[in-house]
């Protein structure tokens, strides 16, 4: 990707170094992200543990009022444009999906209200409770942001075999796909549901809510594409490699050797690059209804 000479978004704030220490989860309801997804699937393999009460825990999908973002705190570095190579691009990638979502919804009459993003190294506090590294990227849908730990791109190109640019650009605008879910109400909609369905039934809610965030990544990648030109070869094979590496049925596979499709929360590798690919060919936002189906 060519990324360096693109805008910095001013949502940025920059807690990193600020405590800390890796461990648990000790998140209230209304975070939901890739990690977080990620350590529930490996927490549950491991242990026999139903990976939706790990995601109880650890937060789930909150259909409650959104609340407004916290003042940023005097030691924080919001608006401030982070030096570090890490912290430019992922501030580039948070102001392309600015840029993709404010051309979508205005096509749709709508004015866009871009997240927060917050980076921290550790822990940190969120309005959804206390957020841990050990839980990756997540959004939390009650301060309107998306946490993030860089330390989880190293472990997505060492753990999971998914490295490159495009592949971290990925995880940031999937989880702003959360964000677009929060906008246009499906997170509340997905609770209500949530609420008159058994244990068994939340698994394919689970998995729709994920892969149709991974279809608005798709939308982003290709509008960011049409408008900067950015990508280079090999970029978009990153991008597929990343979604169908942590693929449900993939991470089965490399914890327990087997695949359970009844556990799924996250879709399989098929549907992840599926819907991916949908985001990316698609010409209106309803293309990404993956409530309506879920093929492959």
């Amino acid at each position: 990707m060519r990324w360096e000479d693109e805008r910095q978004s001013d949502n940025v704030e920059d807690r990193r170094g600020q405590g800390g220490g890796f461990g648990g989860v000790s998140m209230r309801r209304g975070g939901i992200g890739i990690g977080a997804i990620l350590l529930a699937l490996v927490g549950g393999w491991l242990f026999g543990i139903n990976p939706l009460e790990i995601l109880g825990l650890i937060g789930g999908i909150d259909g409650g009022p959104v609340a407004q973002a916290p003042a940023p705190s005097a030691s924080g570095q919001h608006g401030a444009s982070p030096t570090d190579p890490g912290g430019r691009f992922v501030s580039t990638v948070l102001a392309s999906t600015e840029d993709t979502w404010a051309e979508v919804f205005r096509q749709g009459g709508a004015k866009y209200r871009p997240p927060r993003l917050v980076m921290f190294s550790g822990a940190t506090q969120t309005a959804c409770g206390l957020g841990q590294s050990a839980a990756g990227p997540f959004y939390c849908q009650e301060d309107e942001t998306v946490y993030i730990d860089l330390g989880f791109f190293q472990m997505l190109q060492q753990r999971f075999k998914a490295p490159g640019d495009f592949a971290q650009a990925y995880v940031v605008a999937h989880e702003v796909g959360h964000h677009v879910q929060n906008l246009l109400g499906t997170m509340k909609k997905v609770q209500s549901q949530r609420q008159r369905m058994s244990e068994r039934q939340n698994n394919p809610l689970s998995v729709r809510l994920e892969l149709q965030a991974d279809c608005y990544a798709g939308i982003w990648a290709r509008q960011s594409q049409q408008a900067k030109g950015w990508l280079e070869e090999g970029d978009v094979e990153e991008g597929l490699n990343a979604a169908s590496q942590i693929g449900d049925d993939m991470m089965q596979k490399r914890s327990k050797g087997t695949v359970v499709p009844d556990a799924f929360t996250h879709g399989s590798s098929k549907q992840r690059v599926h819907w991916f690919r949908i985001g990316m060919e698609s010409r209106q936002l309803s293309d990404c209804d993956t409530f309506a189906r879920t093929e492959p």
